[in-house]
């Protein structure tokens, strides 16, 4: 029986500052600039949107744990897909590759959207469909081309989120109650607010690429998630001493709100800022698919041929160009609504395999089994229509893996 001819490996360039910038990159974009609006009015309070605050990054922090760890044990691209599929079973590692490809699909057309909205408003599908195809182009000049324009996006976004925060406490204090806090409704915030962390083990699935991953990936996944916190922190606390949690939740942009409460002249910046934002994390967005696409690929779960590396630039061009395709098909015929919910619901299911995966590493350790516990509770907490749509989702793929498996046992006799 011939040997098979051995897979093209991608090229490990990615060393500590880049893994850090594309983190960043992934993690300070659209959700900034649009939970907080949505996360206050399922808070129903202040004290209960800073809750969902701590929430969602406790789970942020458990989930990038247990991404590292196993990150450092398999830097192999796919993320939670090669994860679930060597600790758990093939079909968990489906269910992982299978959220993240439709959750961060439906979430790449959302923030191409949001993109053509805040910088072309007339225009916003034309723009956002622009930008596909330019980040797809800059994700087939190579990773280094990714990690470059990362560090940029990252860099101008916290210059912009700084000036709002800045402006902001120099505006006048118009505190306004909302209401009582509700437990349920704190969770479902710490759901919305997930999706503006979700993007931190982006550099798990570039896991192929990066140098030295056993002492690189973990580093830079905490000190990505640890800048993110801190930045989040300081926008929640200066919205809510501003506009108070009531203005808040009826906020529709809620950062140019806050410039505008101290600055109006900077609300254009503001604009620009979140354009600039979204554009970042949608380039290392379309990056992160086309990895774990190739992952799946690789393993007959996808058609074979999206196992394709480029010979010249070491990346998986023919992933790169399916996913910004299909990115491309949603952003011209999707309809919006809910889609941080239903994002956030895959996303969370995604984590929850990591950290169910983490867990097999050592029982006795606590954090994987908090990070499994917290995804579960804030995915079931999401508004019903996300959570009726991700499953609906999942029964499709595990009818998509029944038939994979038929074929290959079908081969093997």
């Amino acid at each position: 029986m011939p040997t098979p001819p051995e897979r093209p490996a991608l090229a490990r360039r990615l060393g500590l500052p880049s893994a850090v910038a594309i983190g960043l990159a992934s993690m300070l974009g659209a959700g900034v600039f649009a939970v907080w609006g949505p996360a206050a009015r399922a808070a129903g309070s202040g004290p209960g949107l800073l809750a969902a605050l701590a929430i969602a990054a406790f789970v942020a922090y458990c989930n990038a744990r247990s991404s590292a760890r196993l990150a450092a044990l398999y830097p192999q691209s796919g993320g939670a897909y090669v994860y679930g599929t060597v600790r758990l079973h093939p079909a968990a590692g489906f269910a992982a590759g299978w959220a993240f490809l439709v959750g961060k699909t439906a979430s790449g057309a959302a923030m191409a959207l949001t993109l053509g909205a805040y910088l072309l408003p007339e225009h916003p599908r034309a723009l956002a469909a622009a930008a596909v195809v330019a980040f797809c182009a800059v994700n087939l000049l190579g990773v280094h081309r990714t990690a470059l324009a990362s560090a940029v996006f990252a860099g101008i976004t916290i210059a912009v989120l700084g000036a709002v925060v800045v402006a902001g406490l120099t505006g006048p204090v118009a505190a306004r109650p909302l209401g009582d806090t509700h437990p349920w409704g704190v969770l479902t915030a710490a759901g919305f607010v997930f999706f503006a962390f979700a993007g931190y083990a982006r550099i798990a699935t570039l896991g192929e690429e990066v140098v030295r991953p056993e002492k690189t990936i973990p580093r830079a996944v905490a000190i990505a998630l640890g800048a993110t916190v801190l930045v989040y922190a300081a926008v929640a606390v200066t919205a809510l001493s501003v506009l108070g949690a009531g203005t808040l939740a009826r906020s529709t942009a809620p950062l140019a709100d806050l410039a505008g409460a101290g600055a109006p002249a900077i609300k254009p910046l503001v604009a620009v800022g979140a354009g600039i934002a979204v554009a970042g994390v949608l380039l290392s967005l379309l990056a992160g698919i086309g990895r774990t696409a190739l992952a799946m690929a690789r393993d007959r779960r996808l058609p074979g041929a999206l196992a394709a590396v480029s010979e010249r630039f070491g990346v998986p061009w023919a992933a790169e160009v399916a996913a910004s395709a299909l990115v491309l098909l949603l952003v011209s015929t999707l309809d919006l609504a809910g889609a941080i919910g239903f994002s956030s619901f895959c996303v969370l299911v995604y984590y929850a395999v990591a950290n169910a995966s983490a867990a097999t590493l050592d029982t006795r350790a606590p954090l994987p089994w908090l990070g499994l516990a917290g995804c579960l509770l804030v995915a079931a907490s999401l508004p019903l229509s996300s959570v009726l749509g991700g499953l609906a989702v999942f029964a499709v793929g595990a009818a998509w893996f029944w038939f994979t498996e038929r074929r290959a046992a079908r081969d093997a006799a």
